[in-house]
Parts: C-alpha cells; structure tokens; sequence
C-alpha cells in the first residue's frame, strides 16, 4: 500500500471521529431510521444517529374540530430522490386536511443544551418547487422552541431562534445568544432554482456564517454572539417554525438530514462538501484597460443595498477603486442605480453609504445619484445625504426638479458633452413636466436616462416595461431623438435590448441589478467604454472587490474579476456621428 495513501486515509479517519465527538444530534429522514410508529400511524419516531438520544416525534395537527379526517400521505411522505435517495417530502400548501411536523422529546439533552463554546447546524433542504411566496415564506427547518421575550428580551418578534425560509426564498437563521438582550440574524441570497441545499450555520462565539452549498453570503459579526438561549421546558422543532411563541408556517419540501454539533467545524468535517450550481461565468484573469487612450468609461453601480447593509467592504472597494481608476481608465461619469441601502430607517447603513461615496467628493470625481424604492422614508433621509446639498458647486451638475429627487447634469466625454437625467420613481409623475422641459431645452445633448424602475426580465427572460418604465419610454424617450440609452437596476438580474423611436432610432436599454446574486453583489459594478473610432461600445461587468481579494488568496468560483455571457459582456455597434448627427428631428 503507498505510505502517503495510508497516511491520507488515516488523516480522513481521525477528522471523522473528531467530527463525530461533537455531534449532539443527528438525524436522517429515511425509512430505516425510524424507531417506532409509521407516517400512516401520525406517531413515528425517528432515531438520533449521535447516540444521545435526541430523537424526534412527529406532532399531528388536525383541523379544529377533527380528530379522524385525513391521510398522512396529504403532508408526508417517503420518496426516492437521484440524489439523496429515500428523503421525506413535507407538503403544507394550505389545502391538506391534516398537517405535521417533528420535535424533540421531552427527555432529549438537546433541550437544555446552550452550546457556550459554538455550533455547527446542517441541514440537507430542497425547497418546494414551485415556491409559491403566499404559501411558503417564513416556513421554518428547524426551530428552538419559546421565545425571546419569556427570557425578558427584546429581538425580532422574540423568535427564540429558527432556521426559516424567506419569502424571496433566501435561508434565514434568527437566533438569540445565551447572553444578550436582542436576536441576531444570518442569511443567504436569493435561491431562484430547483435544487438541493447544504445549509451550514457556523459559530465560533464571535461571528455567525451560514453556507449554502459551500458559499457564505452574508456574516453576523458582533460580540456576544456566544451560545444558544434555551427556555426550560422546550425543546425543538423540525419542519415548523415559530412566531411570538406560537408555531407558525409549516415546512414545504424534501428533508434529507439535519446535524448539530456542540462546536464550531471546519469544512473538512461538514456532512458533504457539496458543489454550488454554477449559475454565474466568469474570468478570473484580467484587468481593466481602454482599447485605446481616445476611448473613455461610464461607470454604473447597480444597487448597493446588500453590500451596504451586509458588506460594506465591498462597496468600499467598488469606490475605492472608481476613485483611483477614474483618470487612467477615463471614467467620465459614474452613476449609482438607487436602493442605496437596505433599510431606510437604519441611519448606519445611510452612514456607511455616505462615507464610502464620499470619496469622489474629496477627489472631484463626477458622479449622479438616482433613489430607489428602499431608499424613500417620510423623513426624506435620502434627501438628507443625497439631496442638492451634496451636489452644490459641481460644475457638471445642472438641476434639480421641485420634488429635489429628479436632476439633471452634463458632462464631457470623447467628443460630446452628455446630459444625463435622472428620472425619480417615485415622484415619476410630479416629476414628469420638469423632466420634459429639461429635454426640450437640451435637445442638443446626447441623452442617458436613468431610473430605478424602467425594464424587468419576464418569464421568457426578455426585457419587458414596467409599468412606470412604458410612462418613462412614451413621454421621455420615444418622442426625443437625443434619448439613446436608459438604465435602471431595481429588478433582479442583467440584460439588454435595443428598440427604436418615433424616427426609427436606436435606443440601448440595460437592466443591471446583482443584489440578488452571490454575496449581494459581490463587488460587480458594468463598464461602458465608448469608442468613438470603432463605432460601438463595449459594456464589461467587473469586481474591484474581487480584484482586492486576488491579492491575498486564490479565486474560486464565484470570485469573478469579470462575469462573462450575453447579459454581462457584451459589444454594441454603434454609429456615434450618425446616431448624434439626427437630434435635432424629434416630435414637439
């Protein structure tokens, strides 16, 4: 036998049985780890793998009044799945006469444990397919009994702790430490396909990570993160959440395992290092650079609010380096897509937002600002920090419309001086006077409108109108000849089209939004570089955070300098003298 092979499969065996010291439950939805009772029975009882004795009973409930009524076959049953094999399918969309989830029981050790020194929780998850928002947000995994405010604290709606489903299909886990007076929350991206899901929550007692599929999104880092708040008498659930103390949304779709470990565990030790579904492509070579020094950049930063919400450091980097790269690579504008923050009520997050942006103010950068639909308060928080204020004595900033968050500014890049509207959604028709007298007036100027909300990808993934986007594209755009691009994020996902105006001319629409994508963003901002000489813009889609995370360690999927396909890099023909040459024919 090869002495490295030995020594190799020895190393494996050792992490196994260190992994399996820690385990406190674990537990496999399969036929044969039933101890006792049968699904048809409504009293199984399934086996705790770790060997002590956490095991789980199943809870029936039936409708008021009912006792009889019903099969168990209506919300449980074994199935075989390619993958996983046997699993248990769980069905609660609101129409079964009878419903059932699991818990610990009453003995279980489990209950009273406070994991003081961290935790590891897996579960192997398919969510439902189709995952129908009314029927299945907020349905819980697997849930601490009780709630925070029968230990007198405060928190989200006193959840104890719960491993939930969002209703944007995002892996959310609530939890309240043994110390402290508040909960604190952990969660995925948005999940958008079918598919099976290694969900692992790691805590070291000082940060919180939860993975799926190998990748974490988002991290909750704050002290007193130790331990798990445990109410005497209760223990926990599987397949049920709870709110206020009370169960709540029922489990939807296929459980294959659940394992909880009394210690924080690396990767080599989880259940199965499961490979993500490649969604995104990308290189991870490459750097920025202009075709040639007559060429010149837009810069567009789809909404942030995940980045400044969650990782900030992230958009950091995004403006860090617009700050640096704005004369080498000949950045003429830069332009923020709105939903600037998550929250707007968060007056941190609008800090964060505010500190990074105010980079290109110290450095004189040209940039424009639009709100999205996150961004709007009755306190006009947004106007606050990015109101007309902030743009007093820019020499490239025009004006501002009465509502203050419509505006207008010129700037000149290559052989034109672009104007640039940007067309509020909220106060769309307030707005909509002022912004077609901005146009009336500056018939001359090359056109970009920007806006929140103009174009969404439909279920054939083309690019439809929003309902305030047809508004946009019939008073502003179709009659105006100068109006040659829009731009809007708001919508989830990437695309673009060209569609022609009342005189047949072109008009480039792009869709840029990636919040939704992995680590919110993850750092992805679009490039267009205009080159007049050739004819055609070339519109890139490249991460400085990634560029960053290159110079200290080695890129894995989904670390992308630049996402490459259709939606994310791409060329356009574009005739710049013949285009801007036919301005002056427009409809009055």
């Amino acid at each position: 036998m090869n002495r490295d092979a030995g020594l190799q499969t020895e190393s494996e065996e050792e992490l196994k049985r260190s992994a399996q010291s820690a385990v406190a439950a674990h537990w496999r939805f399969r036929s044969d780890q039933v101890l006792a009772g049968s699904l048809e029975e409504w009293n199984m009882r399934i086996k705790d793998l770790s060997g002590n004795g956490n095991e789980l009973e199943s809870v029936r409930i039936l409708p008021s009044g009912d006792k009889e009524r019903g099969s168990s076959l209506a919300c449980l049953q074994w199935e075989q799945d390619p993958e996983q094999g046997e699993v248990l399918a769980f069905r609660h969309d609101g129409d079964e006469a009878n419903k059932c989830y699991f818990r610990t029981v009453a003995e279980a050790p489990l209950n009273t444990m406070t994991f003081t020194q961290g935790y590891t929780i897996e579960a192997v998850v398919q969510l439902p397919h189709p995952f129908d928002e009314d029927k299945h947000s907020w349905m819980g995994v697997l849930t601490r009994q009780g709630s925070g405010a029968e230990l007198g604290r405060d928190g989200e709606r006193e959840l104890l702790a719960t491993l939930s489903v969002s209703n944007c299909m995002e892996y959310q886990w609530v939890y309240h430490p043994d110390s402290g007076t508040a909960s604190s929350t952990s969660w995925s991206r948005y999940l958008k396909e079918k598919e099976w899901h290694h969900v692992v929550i790691v805590n070291d007692t000082q940060e919180t990570l939860l993975y799926v599929n190998g990748i974490c999104d988002f991290s909750c880092l704050h002290r007193n993160l130790q331990g798990l708040a445990a109410v005497e008498g209760k223990g926990w659930n599987v397949g049920a959440s709870e709110w206020q103390g009370r169960l709540d949304t029922l489990f939807s779709g296929k459980l294959s395992e659940i394992r909880i470990a009394n210690r924080p565990l690396p990767p080599s030790e989880w259940l199965a290092n499961r490979k993500p579904l490649v969604r995104l492509q990308g290189d991870y070579e490459g750097t920025v650079a202009l075709r040639k020094p007559s060429c010149y950049h837009f810069a567009f930063v789809p909404d942030p609010q995940k980045l400044v919400y969650l990782n900030p450091h992230m958009f950091h980097a995004q403006v860090e380096w617009i700050k640096r790269s704005s004369h080498d690579q000949n950045i003429a504008m830069t332009v923020f897509l709105g939903d600037v923050v998550d929250h707007s009520d968060a007056e941190d997050e609008w800090k964060r937002a505010s500190l990074a942006i105010s980079k290109l103010d110290h450095h004189h950068i040209p940039y424009l600002m639009t709100a999205g639909n996150h961004d709007y308060d009755e306190a006009d928080t947004y106007l606050a920090y990015f109101g007309p204020h902030r743009f007093k004595g820019k020499s490239y900033m025009g004006d501002f419309s009465p509502s203050s968050y419509s505006s207008y500014g010129i700037v000149q890049a290559g052989s034109y001086l672009y104007l640039w509207l940007m067309v509020d959604m909220k106060h769309l028709e307030q707005d909509l006077a002022w912004c077609t007298e901005v146009l009336r007036q500056h018939r001359q100027h090359p056109t970009i409108i920007i806006s929140h909300d103009i174009v969404f990808k439909n279920g054939m993934q083309a690019l439809e109108e929003s309902v305030k986007g047809r508004i946009i594209w019939e008073q502003l755009i179709f009659p105006y000849d100068q109006v040659f691009m829009t731009v809007n994020g708001h919508y989830d996902g990437a695309g673009h089209q060209v569609r022609s105006n009342a005189n047949d001319l072109d008009v480039i629409q792009l869709l840029i939004n990636y919040q939704d994508s992995y680590h919110g963003g993850n750092g992805w901002l679009r490039l267009a570089e205009f080159d007049e000489e050739a004819n055609q813009i070339r519109f890139r889609t490249y991460s400085p955070w990634v560029e960053q995370l290159a110079e200290y360690q080695e890129l894995h999927y989904p670390d992308y300098r630049f996402l490459t396909g259709e939606d994310h890099a791409f060329t356009l023909p574009f005739s710049f003298k013949e285009r801007f040459g036919r301005m002056s024919s427009f409809i009055t």
